[in-house]
């Protein structure tokens, strides 16, 4: 599963009933303690460190109206707030007052510049996901990419860093926050336009296009409540709500991709930890892509990951039903293939027994129907829950799989000879090519890294006509008890031939030193220009390379503080997550991802090329 997920989810389940009179630290130490104390690292379960990075409204929220509200249904008002104040140590800020500052002093009426000018739209920049951002678009050259300079940072009011990539287009910037906001800034300046509140935290990438029978503009995106909605991009104002899957814990996590007057909607789930629970009937959730007419909102088709609806199995040791099978999320944005008249998603793992044949998979839907038109599955019987690394694993499943699911999209290229590839790295560590004109024949796969729960490639690669470029995680801890990152273990870039599949470039881990916090792993998205590929690192570190040789052409360390525009206090940390974006001669980057025990914070930083 996509691992940043589990973080608010493990908290309500590992949280049982407990008087209203007792404080939130007493209520932590008896019925939370036993999961985020833990020092298996190989649990999952991010530290108390990890969470005291959160906002307390973010936290508040996820126990009251968030994904996993059900679960915490029994708990009183004081109890969420006691246990949100004493988790993050923090109390309630003013979201008024954060909105106020930083807003532009002078608005146009329209969109500061040419909308089929430079932009980045979406997750992947096109709806082949590559990541790859054309010269024209780019406006950054090569040789200008040392010059690189920070122009401007925000910081998130109330909340850790946004896991949300930005979207350009017309010189506003449109991105989603934990803070269950969504911002429009100017993309130059950085200055607020307008906030939009959303039911839940938006962590996925926006998509934005012309309302068809319209003459306004739209965003378009997901929260972690499954709602899907539409915003006009100039004023905030919300168009359509959506609500895309009932299952209680249903969220969008990928972005929408919009294609011709359709939004196609991924959906995944939190059901891989609250499953985790011995009383939990686990598990019932399906993935699912929704197809949505993006003028209305209305549904066109569901098409399941899981033709079959999870029935009764067998009853775990403490007597409560299982499901199955069940799980098969879609993490990551969808992949349109117009030839094929196709939307390619990668599955994650199944939850339950029996395990999936469409989990861990790569999946083909016809666009106009839903219609499943082939799968090829990379890790088979892979059936995982996070109780499997947990100290009570009643509902883990029996011979359970390694969790080795998709984090990322499909990439779909055509190679200069005419040939088509659709290629994506797994956390498995492996690279997979298949051939979407023969029914996703694997064309070839080329190990990267050694895998694991937090290992290989985690949230996106990229890739041009010649090669697809891949960042290993493999992030590991410490076996000391202390749940410390290991600072010698993971990371590594590579840049791998297209046609064959074979290594043409490669980047050793960089070590960390005596820098605290810090591992070598490359977790987050790369992106890529003509000649440079950008990947930035739990250690901070967000570099540049050349795609030619490897070599290093600027690199720079996110985890220090910044005086931001909107007036909030700023902190760079670990990169994890999004990857960066490159439009109109300026570069883009989210850092301070605090969930694995990385250096937290809550900043985009923007850069520009400098003089000499």
């Amino acid at each position: 599963m996509r691992l940043s997920a589990v973080v608010a989810a493990l908290l309500l389940w590992c949280c049982a009933s407990a008087s209203a009179q007792q404080d939130g630290a007493a209520l932590y130490a008896k019925h939370c303690a036993q999961c985020h104390d833990a020092t298996d690292a190989q649990s999952r379960v991010p530290a108390r460190s990890a969470m005291q990075a959160m906002s307390f409204e973010h936290v508040l929220a996820t126990l009251s109206t968030g994904s996993m509200a059900g679960i915490a249904k029994e708990r009183s008002d004081d109890e969420r707030r006691a246990i949100a104040a004493f988790v993050t140590g923090k109390a309630a800020t003013s979201s008024a007052a954060a909105d106020a500052q930083g807003r532009c002093t002078q608005q146009a009426a329209g969109f500061p510049q040419p909308l089929d000018g430079p932009r980045w739209n979406g997750w992947g920049v096109d709806v082949s996901n590559s990541r790859f951002q054309p010269a024209d678009m780019a406006g950054l050259s090569a040789d200008e990419v040392p010059r690189l300079r920070l122009k401007w940072a925000y910081a998130f009011p109330g909340a850790s860093v946004s896991f949300a990539p930005p979207t350009v287009v017309g010189g506003l910037l449109f991105i989603g926050g934990t803070d269950r906001k969504v911002h429009a800034l100017d993309a130059k300046s950085g200055c607020t336009l307008w906030t939009f509140a959303t039911d839940a935290a938006v962590r996925a990438a926006i998509s934005f296009a012309p309302l068809a029978g319209t003459d306004q503009f739209a965003i378009f995106f997901g929260d972690l409540k499954a709602n899907a909605y539409a915003v006009n991009a100039l004023t905030g104002a919300l168009i359509w709500k959506v609500k895309v899957e009932e299952h209680p814990a249903a969220r969008i996590t990928g972005a929408p991709t919009l294609h011709s007057g359709v939004l196609y909607v991924p959906v995944s789930s939190l059901e891989e930890a609250a499953g985790s629970q011995p009383s939990y009937e686990c598990c019932t959730f399906r993935g699912s892509v929704v197809a949505l007419d993006a003028a209305t909102g209305k549904t066109v088709w569901q098409a399941y990951t899981i033709p079959e609806v999870p029935h009764p199995t067998e009853k775990n040791t403490k007597g409560t039903q299982l499901f199955g099978p069940s799980g098969a999320a879609i993490w990551s944005a969808p992949t349109i293939d117009p030839k094929r008249n196709a939307v390619y998603v990668a599955t994650s793992n199944s939850y339950s027994n029996p395990p999936a044949a469409t989990a861990d998979a790569i999946l083909a839907f016809e666009l106009t129907t839903g219609k499943l038109l082939w799968k090829q599955q990379a890790t088979p019987k892979d059936a995982f829950i996070v109780a499997c690394y947990g100290a009570d694993k009643t509902n883990c499943p029996e011979d359970h799989g390694p969790d080795h699911d998709f984090g990322q999209s499909p990439i779909l290229v055509t190679l200069h000879d005419g040939k088509r590839v659709l290629v994506i790295a797994q956390k498995s560590g492996v690279v997979h090519a298949l051939d979407p004109d023969d029914g996703g024949k694997i064309l070839w796969q080329t190990r990267i890294g050694k895998g694991g729960a937090l290992g290989g490639s985690e949230w996106g690669s990229a890739a041009d006509q010649d090669r697809i470029y891949v960042a290993n995680s493999d992030v590991r801890f410490l076996r000391d008890g202390t749940r410390r990152l290991d600072s010698m273990q993971g990371g590594g870039l590579f840049g791998l031939d297209l046609d064959s599949g074979k290594i043409a470039m490669e980047v050793p881990p960089v070590p960390c030193g005596d820098r605290p916090q810090c591992s070598p792993a490359l977790s987050a998205a790369v992106s890529l220009i003509p000649g440079v590929v950008f990947s930035g690192g739990v250690s901070g570190f967000l570099r540049a390379y050349a795609t030619g040789d490897g070599k290093l052409l600027w690199e720079f360390d996110t985890a220090q503080d910044y005086s931001a525009v909107n007036g909030i206090p700023a902190h760079g940390g670990a990169i994890d997550g999004p990857g960066p974006v490159i439009a109109d001669g300026m570069l883009y980057t989210n850092s301070g991802y605090g969930q694995w025990s990385g250096v937290p914070g809550n900043v985009l930083l923007a850069f520009e090329v400098g003089k000499e």
